[in-house]
């Protein structure tokens, strides 16, 4: 979330008036604090090989993209595409226009021409020169569009969460499984050097038996107390609430505060649980398959800021027991995490050494905590990296699965919602990983599980 948090605090504070302008070179100079060159850092850990030289792109060979959701994240991953040749970015889409202008005119920029607006994803899905579509809608405005464009014949980036709840996860999955399309899900850390030395390190054997998996992230999110008003004028909000109970607008829970509140999101569990305990999942893993729980207990709730409009939990401890391997996965989201960073993952061994990675690095410890130096992995285990971006754009003219497909990105984004279900419900929630499905019904009248959509939307039935 640190590039969802500066993205959005740049988009939201820099409008057209001089003074709001002012606060763009504090958001970028602020930047470093939150950890968004991450991305770009991670590159120095890399051995770089010279760059191949690449044949000019004709026009014939670029893959026309549109982009549904021009917000923060929606202009960031726009600029990302924008930097590969084989890019033309021809639509844009957001039921608010007031992010038209400074999406528009990158796009001028970079290409000589206006790209086309809408403010209905649907319009957009009905060109058919549109090869692919990026996806940056709030997390309840991410199912339908993506199941849509695969139903249209369109490749995908979405970012993540995946989906609000369970049940619109599975639909996706199934969407993308029939259509065979080429999906990419924003987490991004699995292009990362730091998140994959690590999975890499793990997956060897390299620390042994692993039997306790911690992952944290801090939440010192507050919106404050929140009075309704009228929608500006350039915000449709009814199509902005779209499938989500419709409720009186205010401000602070529309863009980017939306992930605090359950009608939209699912908190900071689903916001860096997808990132965090999906890096816990794929060491465990094999391939882009993650083991599933077959326990999750969770409590917590609103006990640092009671009295914040909020409705996302501000603490949660969550515990997972896996089965075939056994371990058990730790999640937490406080105040704040003593001794170690804003955000992590911890793997540890039967015989108590321990791996810890970060957003900027991993090491290596004995069980007096003392840094190891890492035993080098063979040639073989050393995982290519590649950007997150090119990997899709890759993917999409070879037809291989991306590097973050759906379906392994829907058990990650399931994980983070059985946490939210167990904490909703104050039941020890069960997985039958074999039906897909919650077992019993524990956790199943919960956001987390299901939502009845409103009239007129429809989510499409799982078969």
């Amino acid at each position: 979330m640190a590039e969802d948090l500066i993205l959005d605090m740049i988009e939201s504070h820099t409008g057209h008036d001089a003074g709001r302008r002012k606060f763009l070179g504090t958001a970028l100079a602020a930047a470093s604090a939150f950890g968004l060159e991450s991305m770009n850092a991670s590159a120095a850990h890399a051995e770089q090989s010279p760059p191949a030289r690449k044949r000019p792109v004709s026009q014939n060979d670029k893959i026309p993209i549109a982009i549904i959701g021009c917000g923060g994240m929606g202009t960031f991953n726009m600029t990302k595409l924008m930097e590969k040749p084989e890019v033309q970015i021809v639509a844009l889409c957001d039921v608010d226009s007031a992010h038209f202008a400074k999406a528009s005119a990158l796009v001028e920029k970079k290409y000589g021409r206006k790209p086309r607006t809408y403010k209905d994803y649907r319009r957009v899905l009905d060109r058919d020169d549109v090869k692919a579509v990026l996806i940056a809608t709030p997390d309840h405005w991410h199912a339908l569009p993506l199941i849509y464009s695969c139903d249209s014949g369109k490749d995908v980036y979405c970012e993540k969460p995946i989906s609000h709840n369970i049940i619109e996860a599975k639909a996706m999955d199934e969407a993308v499984n029939n259509s065979r399309k080429i999906v990419q899900v924003g987490t991004w850390q699995r292009s990362i050097r730091e998140f994959m030395n690590a999975v890499a390190y793990i997956r060897a054997g390299k620390l042994g038996r692993v039997t306790q998996i911690r992952a944290w992230k801090t939440d010192n999110e507050k919106v404050g107390r929140l009075a309704a008003s009228k929608p500006p004028s350039t915000l449709d909000y009814d199509l902005w609430t779209g499938p989500a109970e419709k409720v009186p607008y205010r401000e602070k829970a529309v863009h980017f505060n939306w992930r605090w509140f359950l009608n939209y999101g699912s908190g900071m569990t689903g916001d860096w649980g997808v990132h965090m305990i999906d890096i816990a999942l794929l060491a465990m893993g094999e391939g882009t398959t993650l083991p599933m729980p077959a326990e999750v207990y969770a409590t917590g709730g609103k006990w640092a800021f009671p009295g914040d409009d909020r409705t996302a939990p501000d603490t949660v401890v969550a515990m997972l027991k896996f089965k075939n391997p056994d371990f058990v996965l730790h999640w937490e989201t406080q105040r704040s995490h003593p001794g170690k960073p804003d955000q992590g993952v911890e793997f540890i061994s039967a015989d108590g050494r321990s791996l810890m990675v970060w957003r900027r690095g991993w090491k290596v410890v004995d069980k007096a905590g003392k840094e190891m130096s890492k035993e080098e992995l063979d040639r073989e285990q050393v995982p290519v990296v590649e950007d997150h971006w090119q990997n899709w754009l890759n993917c999409i003219r070879t037809r291989k699965a991306p590097r973050s497909p759906l379906s392994s990105m829907a058990q990650t984004t399931i994980v983070c919602h059985l946490i939210n279900a167990a904490q909703q419900s104050e039941s020890v929630v069960r997985w039958d990983a074999a039906a897909s499905d919650i077992l019993g019904r524990a956790g199943k009248n919960t956001l987390s599980y299901e939502r009845d959509y409103r009239a007129p939307w429809q989510l499409p039935r799982i078969s």
